[in-house]
């Protein structure tokens, strides 16, 4: 039997291409026969840069039929019938186990080039001087997250195709992993981000993920960020949001 475990929280909601130093990969992405295959059937914008949402089609890496890593088209989120929402985000301590993810993550994974990602959390000024209910009131604010020192965020993934009115379409969904310092003062979950050096050997499909993802990146940038040029859906404010993990 499936178990459908929804936990409520924000993790990665949205991350941000900015379209100079990602131009390669969107325009590659954008040349696929496949964007135009996609967007028959779904709805969705040939825009791949500025903030990417849940549904939202992006430039994701993954290997061709020659096992080369290569650009494609992919929308965020995998469909399941427990689910009202796209379900965004793999826990990678049970990815190894669900049912939803086991296929994927032996055999199917990708990486998400970002500029980076956004999370909403309690201030970290705020941490420590109020109780549960107190700060569960406190207004969250937005923060722009990202390696040290990089100008582009590669965020872990993995990806299955679904059939929609009769096209398969590859859907992605970004890796989670317990927060570290600065990140931590905010959420407890961030994604999993590797190093430009360890791409390859993590879409490769006998290689060991488990081993790859010990070498993810932890030093962290954080800065408050500024306001969206448009609204929260309100599947994903932050109080009512529903960041569903199997």
């Amino acid at each position: 039997m499936f178990f459908l475990s929804l936990v409520v929280s924000v993790v990665c909601t949205w991350f941000y291409v900015n379209s100079n130093p990602l131009s390669y990969f969107t325009e590659k992405a954008l040349q696929q026969p496949l964007t135009n295959n996609i967007m028959s059937v779904m709805p969705q914008s040939k825009r791949m840069t500025g903030n990417i949402r849940p549904t939202d089609m992006a430039a994701v890496l993954a290997p061709n039929k020659q096992g080369d890593m290569a650009v494609f088209p992919m929308v965020w989120g995998f469909t399941h019938e427990a689910a009202s929402q796209p379900i965004i985000n793999c826990r990678i301590e049970t990815a190894d186990q669900k049912v939803l993810w086991r296929d994927s993550w032996f055999r199917r994974r990708c990486i998400i080039p970002a500029s980076w990602y956004f999370e909403w959390g309690i201030p970290p000024s705020e941490v420590g001087f109020h109780n549960d209910n107190e700060q569960h009131s406190i207004k969250k604010e937005k923060f722009t997250i990202q390696p040290e020192g990089t100008e582009i965020t590669y965020l872990a993934g993995l990806y299955r195709f679904e059939e929609h009115q009769g096209v398969q379409v590859p859907m992605f969904a970004v890796l989670t992993r317990e927060s570290v310092s600065p990140v931590r003062a905010i959420h407890d979950r961030m994604p999993l981000i590797l190093g430009k050096e360890d791409l390859r050997d993590w879409i490769r499909p006998d290689s060991d993920p488990a081993s790859i993802s010990k070498r993810a990146l932890t030093n962290m940038v954080m800065e408050k960020a500024g306001n969206y040029p448009d609204p929260v859906p309100a599947y994903m404010q932050v109080d009512n949001g529903m960041d569903q993990h199997i």
